[in-house]
Order: structure tokens, then C-alpha cells, then sequence
């Protein structure tokens, strides 16, 4: 199949990429600088979703488009950028004809208050529904991979802080995965038909407080970690010193720090019984993501089925 992987140089797309060579298909890497492209995409297109007339020609021929783009790292107002940029690619991949669209968002109970980084992923979910293609949507928690901005914060505040003081958000319940999971599912859901049209939940095997995720990181570092919740502490009062220690552009972290009030885990498991894959224990995952394990090289989703 010819399938477009927007954001082909970002932590997901990079990985997504071989991962689709290595499952026969041909691919087209959509980046804002080809020549700066270094992957293993022979077909690469220059534009910017938010540029429209740019990068409507990459969509020529195209049978399925990955929508992988957010803007927080561009400061803020990354929901007014996200919004245009959705409304861009929906209305060209509709009059290119793309029969399917797959987008990766993130978990989030919608009867809870979304924080603004959770409901700008739920607002350009809905804005490529409306799109004429059918749309494939993986809602996904925080990501464990070298890359990842959220586990960034993470590996950046273990082994900076032996003692941290915290909000009470440490207790709010998440479901990492790893980021080689993430890739299998989105290469996996392009090859079953009945994922089309539709919106699964995606999570690793393990359902941690933040709490528990910041210890179990810090062992794996071999860093000593003392945690010290305490109620006065906002997440608004936590993103601020998140600037202090670690490296994370604060555009990026200060979304990131407020979105983990909500509690993010998987409640439709249907996925599994679609794509059973062997999903990565927490511990292995981490290990990868700080280079002390390298991670696996790509490979079709059926090879990584789990055995019953």
C-alpha cells in the first residue's frame, strides 16, 4: 500500500517509518526540510500542513496518511495551530481521495475536564472525522521511548532530584507503553480492515500512579528517589519548577505537567483481540528509552504476537 507518514522526522514518525518498509509498504515521508531527512523513506516530500499548497502534492496517490503532527513545541497557542493544521490536511486528503487516515492521539476520560493539551488532541480528532476518508484513531497515554517529551521530564527529574516534593497528581493513575508498541499497533490497524472508521485505546500491560512511574524509572536509572506529595502543591506551581530542572522547552512541559490531573488508562480493550501483540513490560521499556537496552528492530505486528 502507498501510505503518507506526516512528521516523519519526529519521535513517532522515525520509528513508523522502517517499521512500514519493513511490512512491504511503500512510503512517502512527509518533513518541513527534505533535505535534513536522513531516514530510510527513498520518497521524500517537503511542506508544512500549516502552509497550505505546500504539501497537498505529497497526498498524490496516497491510499492511507498518518496525521502525527501537534504544535506544543512551538509555544504557545499549539491548539489554534493544531486546529488549522487538521483543518488543512482534512480538507486535502479528502480531495486527493485518501481512503484512510490513521492519527494518533491520547487518552483522556471526556466527562472528566480535559487539560488544554488532551482536549486540543480530541478537537483535531474530531476535526478529521469530518474528513471524506474513514479514520482510524489510537488514544495513547504518555510514551516510553528516547524521544518522548513526557518521559523526557521523567528521566531529566530522577536523576536531577533525590527528594522531590509534589502535588497530589503523583497518585493519578496512567498506563504507559513503550514506543515500539505504539509502532505496532499503527502499522498493525493499517492492515485490518475493520480497524477503519473507528477509535481504539492503547496502553502497555501495566497501570501505574505517576508515583509509582517516577519510582520504578529511577531504579532502573539506579538513582535513589524520595517522593513527598503535598497538597498546596498546584500543577501550576509543578510546571514551574519542571522549568528549573529539567531541559524540556516550557512550552512542551508546562501542557504536559497540567494534563496529568487526568487520569489516563485504557477502558476498551478491543484492541487486543484485533492485534494480540507481546506488549513491552514498563521495566523494559525504560531500559530501551535510556540506552541501556537497544530497541527491537522493526517488524510486522503478527511476529510479535503474544502466544495463548
Amino acid at each position: 500500500m502507498r501510505v503518507l507518514v506526516t512528521g516523519a522526522t519526529g519521535f513517532v514518525g522515525s520509528r513508523l517509518v522502517p517499521a512500514l518498509l519493513a511490512a512491504d509498504h511503500e512510503v512517502v515521508a512527509l518533513t518541513r526540510d527534505a533535505d535534513g531527512y536522513d531516514g530510510p523513506a527513498e520518497d521524500v516530500r517537503e511542506g508544512d500542513i500549516l502552509d497550505p499548497g505546500s504539501f497537498e502534492g505529497a497526498l498524490d496517490g496516497i491510499e492511507a496518511a498518518y496525521y502525527l503532527i501537534h504544535s506544543m513545541d512551538s509555544g504557545t497557542g499549539f491548539a489554534a495551530r493544531d486546529r488549522k493544521a487538521a483543518h488543512n490536511f482534512q480538507r486535502a486528503a479528502s480531495e486527493a481521495g485518501v481512503s484512510r487516515v490513521l492519527y494518533l492521539g491520547g487518552l483522556g476520560e471526556t466527562r472528566e475536564r480535559l487539560s488544554e493539551h488532551l482536549q486540543s488532541r480530541r478537537e483535531v480528532e474530531t476535526i478529521l472525522e469530518k474528513g471524506s476518508f474513514d479514520l482510524t484513531t489510537l488514544r495513547a497515554a504518555i510514551i516510553i521511548g528516547n524521544g518522548s517529551s513526557s518521559f523526557a521530564m521523567v528521566e531529566q527529574l530522577v536523576h536531577r532530584l533525590p527528594v522531590m516534593v509534589t502535588p497530589t497528581w503523583v497518585r493519578t493513575e496512567c498506563q504507559p507503553i513503550a514506543i515500539a508498541d505504539v509502532v505496532s499497533y499503527l502499522v498493525g490497524v493499517l492492515d485490518v480492515p475493520e480497524t477503519a472508521a473507528d477509535t481504539y485505546e492503547i496502553g502497555g500491560p501495566e497501570v501505574l500512579s505517576y508515583q509509582e512511574l517516577l519510582r520504578r524509572t529511577a531504579a532502573v536509572a539506579g538513582r535513589s528517589l524520595h517522593i513527598v506529595p503535598v497538597p498546596v502543591l498546584s500543577p501550576q506551581l509543578s510546571a514551574y519548577w519542571v522549568d528549573l530542572v529539567t531541559s524540556v522547552p516550557k512550552s512542551v512541559a508546562h501542557p504536559l505537567i497540567l494534563g496529568l490531573k487526568n487520569r489516563v488508562v485504557v477502558t476498551d480493550t478491543r484492541i487486543e483481540e484485533l492485534l494480540p501483540i507481546e506488549r513491552t513490560e514498563f521495566e523494559t521499556a525504560v531500559e530501551r528509552a535510556l540506552g541501556v537496552a537497544a530497541e527491537p528492530a522493526p517488524e510486522r505486528p503478527a511476529e510479535r504476537a503474544r502466544a495463548d
